[in-house]
């Protein structure tokens, strides 16, 4: 089943990409591609996708990075993240799900779940004004700030050995990942939220992390495949932070393996609330802005 999975995966990345770079390269023969430095959103994916192949997750400090160095419009936000992390957290995928162990039929049915949860949330993600997306994100960011927290302060279960779930504890999983998988289309990253979910259902801390990219690497290609469609995402943002953000992944998967995390960990946290912050800010600038 795992080289199903793998095959299975493979075909989605295709033809996201297909999508993908067809759109990018339409966009910019027709000088449709926005005006910010590739290099400075290159990056932002190389050290966003570094430390997500180590397990940080990628989707709130990318939109930590964006938004304090406007690089990218507040109303693309959504999009831009699940398009241009697509390739790189199926690489990540690729890497885990076949060095980590995992039970077939937990792993093949929580990344189903996801993949669900994102095509439907993906449809309504990519319509919504901007004020919304700012609002949402702003409460998407606190959520993932306060699960990282509680990890660092040992408030989370510290998972047990279990490289599978079976009755209610997988009815659980997939329920919950098939939640996860809808509100990351908002921009709430999978990491953390899943990492909580699999420790608390009692599997080993190792298993989460070929679930919850894998996981990402599913849901991802189906919801960001919609965001193209729909023109919702920056191409240039979208473009840099997958060309290196690749890069990044592979020096962190075979070079760089692990590193003391803890401080670093601290200093997301510090910025996610902040970022929240400025999140508000904007959306009641704009509420304030409708009125006059």
């Amino acid at each position: 089943m795992v080289k199903i999975v793998f095959g299975i995966l493979l075909l989605l990345v295709a033809y996201f990409a297909f999508l993908f770079f067809v759109d990018y390269a339409k966009a910019s023969k027709e000088g449709k591609l926005e005006k910010s430095n590739f290099l400075a959103l290159g990056a932002v994916g190389f050290v966003t996708n570094f430390f997500d192949t180590l397990g940080i997750g990628s989707f709130a400090p990318t939109t930590a990075l964006l938004k304090n160095f406007k690089l990218s419009e507040d109303r693309t936000l959504p999009g831009t993240l699940n398009v241009a992390c697509t390739i790189p957290v199926a690489i990540e995928a690729l890497i885990f799900i076949t060095t980590i162990k995992v039970d077939p039929v937990t792993l093949f049915s929580m990344l189903a779940a996801a993949t669900i949860g994102a095509v439907v949330g993906a449809g309504v993600v990519s319509k919504l004004p901007e004020k919304v997306i700012q609002l949402g994100m702003g409460v998407a960011l606190i959520i993932v700030a306060f699960v990282m927290l509680a990890g660092q302060l040992h408030l989370m279960p510290a998972g047990g050995e279990a490289i599978g779930l079976t009755g209610t504890k997988l009815i659980v999983a997939i329920i919950g990942n098939f939640i996860l998988g809808a509100l990351m289309t908002l921009g709430i990253g999978l990491y953390a939220p899943c990492m909580a979910l699999v420790f608390a259902l009692g599997m080993s801390p190792k298993v989460a992390f070929p679930i919850m990219m894998g996981s990402c690497a599913f849901l991802m290609p189906a919801a960001a495949a919609k965001f193209v469609k729909e023109g919702a995402y920056d191409r240039k943002a979208s473009m840099a932070i997958t060309i290196f953000g690749a890069i990044g992944v592979f020096i962190a998967a075979y070079i760089v393996k692990e590193l003391p995390l803890k401080i670093l960990t601290w200093l997301v946290i510090v910025v996610i609330f902040y970022t929240a912050a400025m999140m508000f800010k904007s959306a009641s600038k704009a509420k304030a802005a409708s009125r006059a």
